[in-house]
């Protein structure tokens, strides 16, 4: 086994032909398409392969260690191998894995959330964010009886059909400002199911108000990610929300929140901080301590429709691995530990971060800038004035992405291939110290290319 190392610079040797990552690669594509089953982020000329990881370090099979930025699509926020969640997944694998029936550990986690997040009234587990968000969706739906979403221009919610619609849209086929076209995000979806997807533009109020009560009748839901990665975690506009929840409940449309990624953003997640009071909300990630989970909750009228004994139209949903005990008791321990404190603290690191590399890009030369709140932030190859999606995009920018996500693997810190990062709990000034360095080298090697 080789020795972890941590470089500064010069890590990925596992680029070549030789490297224990390329010959798992070469055998893993005759047996799964890509050869990975993880397509939400690619890494060329073959996949990156990762040994184990401990705190805020992964390892990789040729023993390189690299600070973990991405924390698994920032579902990990105490790192890798937290001794609590180990600890109570440990008891919990002799206790048994699943069940026909339910455990005290799905109430546990229940009540965290419900005694923390100021919309849930009630809560069901799933197994992924998607899935929530799926949940959410036919919920709305049963409650009003109305069959059509809308969501913004730029945002992702999964991959249900409904909302793989308009996330990474290009300007050829954009539509007008004020009323973004539905174009689909993916092959698979039907027409009419991305026709009957209401695509609106973030922060016009004026424009969303309109285009909705255009379609009041029709409209079951509004989906919003009060932060949303895809778009570049730019805010909301003062008022945007609040004008958005007087709309939609002037005409019985249900307000459904993502927070799947924005409830790291604070104890009480991106409503908490942000405002909305939204009917529904979709979670996952970080309230399960790095084992799946999706979570769906809200008002207790409109979640009754899960309610088999209740009146009225009811959603027929099970779920043979949803709420089993491994991933309540994995998520309860994650989330006693983040407390009002341990949220501060990461806030704090968070700011510290996005100001410091802020700073990196305006002395680089290069075009850019850091968004984000909480522990997120993202590395925006842009730097104009960010106000909606439309803002994010530019000719040549993927490939400039790319190459910074490379640089930053060689200097040795590990985000998303679009700029997404995120901290954990491990993390300190040092760290901070590490990604600033890593981002003036990567930048650098930009500039040369």
């Amino acid at each position: 086994m080789n020795t972890p190392q941590r470089p500064q610079s010069g890590a990925n040797v596992f680029l070549a032909p030789d490297s224990e990552s390329a010959k798992w690669y070469r055998e893993a594509i005759q047996f799964i398409p890509a050869g990975t089953s993880k397509a939400n982020l690619t890494v060329r000329p073959h996949q990156l392969y990762v040994r184990g990881g401990r705190g805020c370090w992964a390892t990789d099979l040729d023993g390189v260690e690299r600070l973990d930025c991405i924390n698994n699509f920032t579902a990990l926020i105490h790192g890798h191998a937290f001794p609590p969640v180990v600890r109570a997944v440990t008891e919990q694998l002799s206790r048994g894995t699943s069940f026909a029936f339910s455990t005290p550990e799905e109430l546990m986690l229940a009540k965290l959330l419900v005694e923390r997040i100021p919309g849930l009234e009630r809560v069901r587990f799933g197994n992924s964010g998607t899935e929530a968000v799926m949940m959410a969706i036919k919920a709305a739906r049963a409650f009003t009886g109305r069959d059509r979403i809308a969501k913004v221009e730029g945002a992702y919610h999964g991959y249900y059909d409904d909302v793989q619609v308009s996330f990474h849209s290009t300007p050829p086929h954009w539509g007008p400002d004020d009323a973004p076209a539905s174009l689909p995000s993916s092959g698979g979806i039907p027409k009419h199911r991305v026709l009957e997807t209401l695509v609106l533009p973030w922060n016009d109020a004026d424009a969303t108000e309109r285009l909705i009560l255009r379609h009041k009748n029709e409209l079951a839901a509004v989906i919003v990610d009060p932060l949303a990665n895809r778009m570049g975690f730019i805010p909301a506009a003062p008022g945007y929300l609040t004008h958005l929840r007087q709309v939609t409940r002037a005409h019985g449309i249900l307000l459904i929140f993502d927070e799947v990624i924005s409830l790291r953003v604070s104890y009480e997640g991106a409503q908490g901080r942000y405002g909305g009071d939204p009917d529904l909300t979709a979670m996952g990630k970080i309230i399960g301590g790095g084992f799946p989970i999706g979570a769906t909750g809200g008002k207790a009228q409109v979640m009754a429709v899960f309610d088999p004994g209740t009146q009225g139209p009811r959603i027929l949903s099970g779920g043979t691995f949803s709420a089993n005990p491994v991933s309540m008791i994995a998520g309860l321990a994650a989330m006693q530990a983040m407390d009002r404190a341990a949220f501060a603290r990461l806030e704090d690191l968070g700011a510290r971060l996005r100001k410091r590399l802020n700073h990196v890009f305006r002395k680089s030369g290069q075009r850019g800038q850091v968004t984000g709140d909480g522990s997120l932030f993202r590395l925006m190859l842009v730097d104009r004035p960010l106000r909606n999606y439309r803002d994010t995009i530019e000719p040549g920018i993927d490939a400039r992405s790319t190459r910074l996500f490379m640089a930053l693997l060689d200097a040795g810190i590990m985000v998303n291939d679009n700029g997404l990062g995120c901290l954990s709990t491990p993390m300190s000034e040092v760290e901070l110290d590490r990604i600033e360095t890593a981002l003036e080298r990567a930048l650098a090697t930009l500039g040369r290319a």
